[in-house]
């Protein structure tokens, strides 16, 4: 919509952003949403748990408006996920933005940050406010990105961090190959943790075996290939293991298979006592076992 006054036109459009912002918080509250799900990431949190590895200056690109979610050093309450003003405070610079903007005055390009797929403001948070408010879907952008030990999706909100440090630290224990690391997902931290131990301890067993200390690389490869994926076969096989992804299914057999046998191996006995026990869990079984039975139930 446009009057031809760009000034009056900057005004109404501060005003719709700021009504859309107030809608938005008012739906989110009625479909009893956390509030994360719409507040700006803020970028050493992120990083931090994600685990910054390198640093490189990627230059001028033209970047999705859309894969802006946070922000590097502003205060959460001034805009939101989706770059809409939260607070009245930055009407006055705002508007002399959107004025410009409307008038064709070429503003300069935004510096951001890159963390996988998605951008944090370092320089700009009022330009990028206004050409989203503007219906622009790209924006030129200075671009520097941070390479991580986990990557970061579109999906990523601040609860999600808990879960994104115990993944990282899990591939700091078992580091394995890109390609490989993807297939290990899980929906809560401690399995992430347990499943570290477990292979540590599998490595431990199979360097003892080998006459020789494997690395925590060549431990990692070893096990996903002659434990992990046989294993998964078997359950594929079986139809055992209940729901969830691949590594919450492995987890579930290879901790049923300790806590109840005391045994690490595979051997045929063993797997056929193990089958024989998946069934509905009692009020008799250990609490772990309990858990894990009705997982897989």
């Amino acid at each position: 919509m446009s009057t031809g006054f760009s000034q009056a036109d900057a005004e109404g459009d501060f005003d719709r952003q700021r009504r859309r912002q107030t809608l938005a918080r008012i739906a989110a509250r009625l479909r009893a949403e956390p509030d994360d799900v719409s507040n700006s990431l803020p970028f050493e949190p992120v990083v931090d748990a994600l685990g910054r590895r390198g640093e490189r200056d990627l230059g001028l690109q033209t970047i999705p408006i859309g894969s802006i979610v946070g922000t590097v050093d502003r205060r959460p309450e001034t805009f939101d996920r989706s770059f809409r003003p939260r607070s009245p405070e930055v009407r006055a610079r705002w508007e002399r933005v959107a004025a410009a903007r409307r008038s064709g005055i070429e503003l300069p390009a935004i510096e951001v940050y890159r963390v996988g797929d998605i951008h944090f403001v370092l320089d700009g948070h009022h330009r990028v406010s206004v050409a989203r408010a503007l219906g622009e879907t790209s924006i030129e952008a200075h671009v520097r990105e941070v390479t991580t030990t986990v990557g970061a999706g579109l999906e990523l909100r601040m609860r999600d961090l808990d879960l994104k440090r115990h993944e990282r630290l899990f591939h700091e224990r078992v580091p394995l190959a890109h390609g490989l690391r993807e297939r290990i997902v899980f929906t809560d931290e401690w399995r992430y943790a347990q499943l570290a131990s477990l292979v540590e301890a599998w490595g431990f067993r199979a360097s003892h075996a080998r006459g020789t200390l494997l690395s925590r690389p060549q431990t990692a490869l070893a096990w996903f290939q002659e434990e992990y994926e046989p294993v998964l076969k078997v359950l594929d096989e079986a139809d055992v293991g209940g729901p969830g992804t691949e590594a919450e299914r492995y987890l579930r057999v290879a901790m049923l298979r300790y806590l109840l046998l005391y045994t690490h191996d595979w051997t045929e006995d063993v797997v056929a006592r193990l089958l024989g026990e998946v069934r509905p869990p009692s009020s008799s079984d250990d609490t772990m076992v309990h858990e894990i039975l009705k997982e897989m139930s």
